[in-house]
This record gives structure tokens, C-alpha cells and sequence, in this order.
């Protein structure tokens, strides 16, 4: 009988990681006039309501046996704090802060600006999204330095964490980044995470690998009935 050869599953090389990228959970509502608190230049809202919920339904997901990860990252803002807490607190994992993963400044759009200028069709948030560049706007980051922090982050994680799997608690912005540089796209092709969603990258000296992109099943189908979030 002829040999045969069957196909297998992803399995994690020994000189690899995975990250599991989890988007913060909603955060509070900007309200004009009133902006968010901040925090070394980053607006800082907390967790509206729904995005506590959407924080449990994401512990659920990951602290199952065959999700757990070996350790918990958040950005030091309050709302990936908050979202990684209930996931902490079921598997007993401390979450360590590393800044560097934080979200892109937005310079003079902090505090919640951002939104109430896209909502209200400002022509310079078209034109942000017109040509992927968060540093169209006034004093924000720049591009290249965004993405040399999160680069750093994520290589200094890996190298600690060889054949792990591990839980970083980040922003949508810096999803959207760390994806564009594992797979070469355009910047913004894939900013539009969804809030509490889940995607993964696989780190090797050599690579990165994309392994899921905006996995919100625990959001969709995993809450009690009336409580699920329809993106």
C-alpha cells in the first residue's frame, strides 16, 4: 500500500511565538467639549458598559484549555487594562505593561477628537484615510516611529516567549499596524478591527505570520441571548 500523506494543523515552531491580539473592549463615548482624561498624551477613557461585557466574553474564549496563553501584555491605558482584568483574574496571569504597544497619537485629535471629527465628515479625516497616515493630522505621531515602537515591542515579547503562545491587550490602530508589517499591505488595510476582536501572529527570527484576522465568534455567538454585539 502506498504511503500516506495527510494534511496537518498549524503546530508552533520551537523558535516561534504567537501573539494573540486582542482590541481593547468600547471604550467610553467622546462627548464634544468634554475630553478624555489623559494619560502621557493619550486620551485614556475607560470601558463604557457594553465593553466590560465584551471583556468577559473574551475571558471566556481564552482561558479555555485549548486558547490559554502562557502570558498577559496590556498598554498601560486604562481600557486594555480593564479588558485583559477578567481574563487575569480567571487564569491567574499578572498582566505586564509595555507602552510601547499603545495606540498611535493622535496629537491635536486626542481625547476622543478623533471620533467627533470623522462623525462630523471633517475634510482632514478624509483625507487621513485618503492617504493611510495618521500623521496627517496635526502633531500626531509619526508614521515611521509608530511603527518602529510596535516592531520593538513585539520582537522584545517573542524573544522572551520562544514557543509560547501569548495575550497582548492592545489598540485598533496598532493592530491595523503590526498586520500591514507581517503581510506587506497598505497601511490602513487592516484598520478596522473591531472592538474586542481577537487576531493572531505567529514571530520568528525570519517572519511573521498572519494566523487570524478580526475574530469576534465570542462576541457574535458566545453571549447569553440579548446580550450579543453585532458589529
Amino acid at each position: 500500500m502506498a504511503t500516506q500523506y495527510h494534511q496537518r494543523g498549524f503546530a508552533l515552531a520551537a523558535d516561534a511565538t504567537e501573539l494573540v491580539l486582542v482590541r481593547h473592549g468600547a471604550s467610553a463615548p467622546a462627548v464634544d467639549g468634554q475630553p478624555f482624561q489623559s494619560l502621557h498624551g493619550h486620551g485614556d477613557p475607560p470601558l463604557a458598559p457594553e465593553g466590560e461585557l465584551q471583556a468577559e466574553a473574551v475571558a471566556r474564549r481564552l482561558a479555555a484549555p485549548a486558547h490559554a496563553p502562557a502570558a498577559l501584555f496590556v498598554t498601560g491605558l486604562q481600557r486594555t487594562a480593564q479588558t485583559a482584568a477578567p481574563l487575569a483574574e480567571r487564569t491567574g496571569l499578572e498582566a505586564h505593561v509595555v507602552w510601547e504597544l499603545r495606540e498611535v497619537n493622535l496629537g491635536e485629535w486626542e481625547g476622543g477628537v478623533l471620533r467627533i471629527r470623522v462623525a462630523e465628515g471633517d475634510p482632514l479625516a478624509k483625507r487621513l484615510f485618503d492617504e493611510q497616515r495618521w500623521d496627517v493630522i496635526p502633531g500626531a505621531e509619526p508614521a515611521d516611529a509608530f511603527a518602529r515602537r510596535l516592531r520593538a515591542a513585539v520582537e522584545r515579547i517573542a524573544a522572551a516567549h520562544l514557543d509560547q503562545k501569548v495575550a497582548v491587550f492592545t489598540h485598533g490602530a496598532a493592530i491595523g499596524e503590526l498586520m500591514a508589517q507581517a503581510t506587506g499591505s497598505e497601511p490602513f488595510a487592516f484598520t478596522g478591527a473591531d472592538n474586542a476582536s481577537i487576531s493572531d501572529l505567529v514571530i520568528t527570527a525570519q517572519k511573521w505570520i498572519v494566523r487570524r484576522f478580526n475574530d469576534t465568534a465570542h462576541l457574535d455567538g458566545g453571549l447569553p441571548e440579548g446580550l450579543q454585539f453585532h458589529q
